[in-house]
């Protein structure tokens, strides 16, 4: 008797554990349902590190003549590019484990701090390259430009200045605070670095940004077709009363109009790069074997690098090119889409735009779509002040989709 008393206590004892085991089971797959799984985009990840490892063959491949020529090493540039590169891309993954919810505390730091250094370009400390002054050197430090700055402040600044809006966006007084803001910066950089595609960048940013934020989009389309009317009367405008100019960006518009006409002056770069997209063909002269790098194109391996792909690797490997450009943007559309909130989207959605514009008017000006406006082509032009702030973006990119939570199926936590 006194054994069948103690099995009894035994198995309501061991009853009991099972229950209280089953009881912490089910309060750990409730615990996970709600704060879901965590996620890393390693696609983003791998589409980047592909782009900055076939820019770095195509650099080399483009500019090894030149460098040798120039520089008696034709690794110059491709070592720069390759050491700049590797830094950044360790940087972005510091970045990406970063809550990018403290830059919400430093938009004002970051607004002031890009409009003072572009301001500089006017000063002692700007730099005179190409013709053009559009750089800083702030002592030891490596040279860049002020206007890649600007860049990721309008981003920043804008995504915060809606988040802080809410419903008031929607206002034409928001809308008009908004596009001051980056039309304030946009029009700092044309005026201290003479540089009229950044600002024209800077302003499309900011425009992208206010129509991804705001719920009506029938006054955006009237003001771009209004926009476009305008530019287009300006153009036949010019073609009709204008030959000569000695404004060279009205000389730029004329020469992209009829650049054949000026193929010995400011037209020569357009159609050699031309010719270096028809020489290639479909499928290309073959790896290293461009004629046009060897001094036709004058810097080739800055903007008019995707002319020389088109030569060494036909039309088809322009594709490829884009379809690598357009899967990186899908990336960035998705994580915009997915963010845990609107600040993160809104920073997603500033970086998606920055990227589609400046993918979009290198070509361009390459296949004569634009007027030259010497835009770099991302991560694979060479230029190191460029890529570095092109990585602090995918940083930004990767820390947003860190903080993206993906609920489980129901049946998928109880195995």
């Amino acid at each position: 008797m006194e054994k069948a008393r103690q099995q009894n206590k035994m198995l309501i004892a061991k009853t009991k554990k099972r229950k209280a085991k089953a009881a912490r089971a089910e309060k750990a797959v409730k615990a996970r349902k709600n704060t879901g799984t965590h996620y890393y985009d390693y696609s983003l990840v791998a589409v980047i590190i592909l782009l900055i490892c076939f820019g770095l063959i195509m650099l080399y491949s483009t500019s090894s003549y030149m460098a040798e020529i120039d520089f008696g090493d034709d690794m110059y540039y491709f070592k720069r590019q390759a050491a700049i590169s590797a830094a950044c891309i360790i940087a972005a993954l510091i970045i990406s484990r970063i809550d990018y919810h403290i830059l919400q505390y430093f938009t004002t730091f970051l607004y002031v701090l890009a409009a003072v250094l572009m301001l500089l370009v006017k000063s002692p400390l700007g730099v005179t390259s190409h013709g053009a002054r559009r750089w800083l050197q702030l002592g030891p430090l490596p040279q860049f430009q002020p206007a890649e700055v600007a860049k990721v402040a309008v981003i920043v600044c804008l995504a915060y200045m809606v988040v802080k809006m809410g419903k008031q966006v929607r206002t034409f007084k928001a809308c008009i605070v908004l596009g001051g803001m980056g039309g304030f910066l946009a029009l700092l950089a044309y005026w201290a670095t003479q540089n009229l595609s950044t600002a024209i960048i800077l302003f499309c940013i900011t425009a992208g940004m206010i129509f991804v934020s705001h719920p009506e989009t029938k006054p955006f389309i009237i003001i771009l077709v209004v926009g476009i009317v305008l530019i287009a009367a300006f153009v036949i405008f010019l073609v009709s009363t204008l030959d000569t100019s000695d404004s060279f960006r009205i000389r730029r518009i004329l020469v992209w109009l009829r650049p054949e006409d000026y193929a010995s002056g400011d037209g020569y770069q357009t159609i050699q790069a031309l010719y270096a997209i028809g020489s290639g063909g479909l499928l290309g002269r073959g790896l290293g074997n461009s004629i046009q790098k060897l001094g036709s194109v004058p810097e080739a391996q800055n903007d008019m690098i995707f002319s020389i792909i088109c030569e060494e690797l036909g039309i088809l490997g322009g594709m490829v090119v884009l379809l690598l450009f357009a899967y990186l943007l899908y990336r960035l559309f998705f994580i915009a889409q997915n963010a845990p909130d609107m600040f993160g989207s809104l920073l997603v959605s500033g970086i998606f735009l920055h990227i589609a514009l400046q993918v979009i008017f290198n070509i361009a000006v390459v296949v004569n779509l634009l007027p030259n406006t010497g835009v770099t082509l991302p991560f694979i032009s060479y230029g190191g002040t460029s890529i570095l702030f092109l990585m602090a973006e995918m940083g930004l990119a990767l820390s947003v989709a860190r903080q993206i939570t993906f609920k489980e199926p129901e049946d998928q936590q109880l195995l």
